[in-house]
């Protein structure tokens, strides 16, 4: 076949393949009764074409997670299902970091937050957007593209993944820093998403890494900011954690409670901070419950967590389509006052996005 013809080809089955896949989200799965249409959703992901062809030219997702096919309709149609009347979108790992040269890098990440301005442009009320940052260990390169997302675009935030560069850089290291510094300047909304841990290798052909893996490298980051007091030395920064924060909040206990009886000096020494430090650190970030609306997870959440630093996220478009009624479903019939399910839905989230702050009635 002639190269002029395959690229039509390829779009027309591409558009196919979103199509039966909107059908299906849309028409072939069993929906609950339709909620009241009023959360802020702030895990909510885009894929645009030139990302997703990013991604494929590099080798690929290195979790192991298929890229989804996207379109600013199927955001709308899960939006409506799902009762989300405003998505902050954001671009998921592996990001701008999937492409290895410092310059390209740097141009797909600029590529991607003018696309997601240019989305939210169209539709205020409906869209916003996380910006997307080259590796954060390029400090001049992340540096400029923070300021041309605020300054120039008007980003809501910025998204930071819990690691960069090939080893553990976790984002509580020192050479963060700079960044740090700059976001805690602007007092910033940071969304913190899960990527590939440094050993790429999967237990077993059933476990491509975001099931298991990313909570867990959540919980690192988060503890690596705990003990290295970030949020003490960064008060201005609203940091949120995905997926209910991993594993943190079950796993917490694990290192409060011997801090307890821990002298402040000898834990600072050992631990890196003492037990009110790190307990207030734990409560002081947002926690989205993206995945994560199980009876079990939402009451340890209300539990140990502040309710006005609990929000919502739906974690659109990548987790499995069943996936979207079942967590649904979970959400709607948890027993939750009216105060506290309107903070959830969209309250707290107005605090870390003030524009929209008039934009979504309260429920009646």
């Amino acid at each position: 076949m002639r190269t002029e013809y395959i690229t039509p080809v390829l779009s027309g089955l591409a558009h196919l393949q979103n199509y039966a896949q909107q059908w299906y989200i849309d028409k072939g799965l069993s929906w609950p009764s339709q909620p009241s249409v009023n959360k802020i959703d702030l895990h909510h992901h885009i894929v645009p074409d030139f990302y997703a062809r990013a991604v494929e030219d590099n080798g690929g997702d290195p979790s192991g997670w298929p890229t989804p096919k996207w379109s600013p309709s199927s955001s709308r149609m899960i939006m409506k299902h799902l009762g989300i009347q405003s998505a902050i979108v954001s671009v998921t790992a592996p990001g701008p970091c999937i492409v290895k040269d410092p310059d390209e890098q740097a141009t797909l990440a600029r590529h991607l937050n003018e696309y997601a301005a240019g989305l939210r442009d169209e539709d205020h009320a409906t869209f916003g957007f996380f910006a997307s940052l080259p590796d954060i260990l390029n400090t001049s390169a992340a540096l400029a593209e923070i300021e041309y997302a605020f300054d120039t675009l008007s980003a809501d935030g910025v998204t930071l993944y819990t690691r960069y560069g090939p080893n553990a850089t976790y984002l509580g290291n020192p050479a963060l820093e700079p960044i740090w510094r700059e976001l805690d300047r602007r007092e910033a909304t940071v969304f913190i998403h899960p990527t590939h841990p440094a050993d790429t290798d999967r237990v077993n052909q059933y476990m491509p890494q975001p099931l298991i893996d990313y909570p867990h490298e959540t919980t690192r980051a988060a503890m690596d900011m705990i003990t290295s007091r970030t949020l003490k030395k960064y008060p201005n920064v609203k940091v949120i954690l995905s997926h209910a924060g991993g594993s943190l909040p079950y796993l917490i206990s694990r290192f409060l409670t011997p801090l307890r009886k821990t002298a402040g000096v000898v834990s600072s020494w050992m631990a890196g901070t003492t037990h009110d430090e790190a307990a207030q650190a734990f409560r002081s970030f947002y926690y989205d419950v993206a995945l994560s609306t199980s009876p079990q997870v939402l009451q340890t959440l209300l539990d140990l967590v502040p309710d006005d630093h609990i929000v919502y996220g739906s974690d659109f478009p990548y987790a499995p389509a069943p996936a979207y009624p079942a967590f649904l479903e979970d959400l709607e019939s948890f027993d939750l006052t009216a105060e506290m399910r309107n903070k959830l839905n969209f309250g707290n989230a107005q605090v870390l996005i003030s524009r929209l702050g008039k934009q979504v009635a309260e429920l009646k």
